[in-house]
């Protein structure tokens, strides 16, 4: 029933044979596991968890996450509610292409 999917590959070079790419983006997850138990509470977990899915987030949009979230931090107070969505990140990464293509 699934010799179809098991061989896609073969008509789609972009698949790939592996799952090394899946395992690696895991990686940090599993090293830092043993970290995020000490967090202090469930609230601090829960914005450990939210920080590392915004950090991810940017990376996934070639988005360097210190630079991103420099910017944002420094911005974010005098921003309206009504705009936040322009802070993140795959906005973020095109305003500052235009940006940087105007200079």
């Amino acid at each position: 029933k699934r010799w179809d999917a098991f061989t896609r590959f073969l008509d789609d070079g972009r698949i790939c044979l592996s799952n090394n790419a899946a395992e690696r983006a895991l990686r940090g997850i599993a090293l830092g596991r043993k970290s995020w138990l000490f967090c202090g509470s469930d609230r601090g977990g829960d914005r450990a968890a939210m920080m590392y899915s915004l950090i991810v987030t940017a990376k996934m949009n070639d988005v360097d996450p210190q630079a991103w979230l420099a910017d944002v931090l420094a911005r974010i107070a005098a921003h309206p509610v009504q705009r936040l969505d322009e802070l993140l990140p795959w906005n973020w990464r095109d305003r500052n292409k235009q940006v940087n293509q105007a200079a």
